[in-house]
């Protein structure tokens, strides 16, 4: 029979980590009672540098129930990507396939068991994908599905409509396990792995309790690190405009040769000073998008460790 592990990322989640135990830990005995996965099937909750009650809570879970629930704890913050990468790393060893899921609830846990049924058939990666986004605000939908769409044109390959909602197998994670990169994209890294995927559909529902860890200025710097770390479009696209832009002078320049010999120019000051404007900001702009990508290099080049564990909460 085959174990599962169920990896739970948390920051400051103490209002709903007990309810998330509490369901999580139901998924698991009713995959027991039905012969789907083994009994030793455990969630392992990783406790990503949180500032209120949650690794104490964890702790608490962990010793009413040793052999289900487990956890990590970071020895800092290190953001979602990171501390899902690292319950990833420690549960390939521990389990035969993984599911990935937020502490809030909002992706459907009952979900879970058609995944497994999936992996039984021979898939190596399931994602969860939503069915549709009306309990989003008009914003937050508009947003995110043009996130997608940018991501597909900029060539980056995604899931349309999935986040960090997914199964993967022991030989998944252990490929995942090969990607080194500190600029860390998980949604963009799973689809390369390549190995035999299939998808489970759900409606997304309401956070049970707390408040969102992911406002507006994280979903922009991950959408931003996501295209930035798969593709080197936006570089391409300096290229174009800039030629655009050498194109654009050298009309202008003829238009000003013409205007002067035929005696109709007029000094302007507005006309001047509106110019020098507009390319010194086309020029900052491709200056700082290059920098970008010359500190994700630099980043990347001192090969530092994307996560130190401080603690582990195991039947091991």
């Amino acid at each position: 029979m085959d174990r599962l592990g169920i990896v739970v990322p948390c920051y400051n989640e103490e209002e709903v980590l007990k309810i998330a135990s509490e369901a999580l830990r139901g998924v698991l005995n009713d995959l027991i009672v039905k012969d789907k996965i083994s009994k030793d099937s455990f969630v392992m909750f990783i406790n990503d540098g949180s500032k209120d009650a949650t690794w104490s809570l964890i702790e608490e879970e962990h010793s009413l129930y040793p052999t289900q629930v487990f956890g990590v704890k970071l020895a800092g913050n290190v953001g979602h990507q990171f501390a899902l990468t690292a319950g990833l790393n420690v549960a390939k060893d521990m389990c035969d396939m993984s599911v990935s899921i937020d502490a809030d609830l909002q992706d459907d846990v009952a979900v879970i068991e058609e995944m497994v049924d999936k992996f039984h058939e021979g898939k190596d990666i399931v994602y969860g994908v939503r069915k549709k986004r009306t309990t989003d605000t008009f914003f937050k939908r508009t947003t995110a599905e043009g996130f997608y769409k940018l991501m597909n044109g900029m060539g980056v390959k995604t899931v349309y409509n999935h986040a960090d909602f997914r199964l993967m197998s022991k030989r998944a994670m252990e490929q995942f396990a090969e990607y080194k990169e500190s600029n860390l994209f998980i949604r963009g890294i799973v689809p390369l792995i390549g190995y035999e995927t299939d998808c489970v559909y759900y409606d997304r529902k309401e956070r049970v309790a707390g408040e969102s860890k992911y406002p507006l200025k994280k979903m922009l710097a991950l959408a931003f690190n996501g295209i930035s770390s798969f593709s080197v479009k936006p570089i391409s696209l300096i290229t174009g405009v800039g030629a655009v832009i050498v194109i654009l002078s050298i009309c202008a320049a003829i238009y000003a040769l013409v205007s002067y010999f035929t005696g109709t120019v007029e000094p302007g000051w507005t006309s001047l000073i509106l110019s020098i404007w507009f390319l010194g900001g086309v020029q900052l702009l491709c200056i700082g998008l290059i920098g970008q990508y010359i500190g994700k290099i630099y980043i990347e080049s001192k090969h530092r460790p994307r996560y130190n564990i401080e603690k582990v909460l195991s039947d091991q």
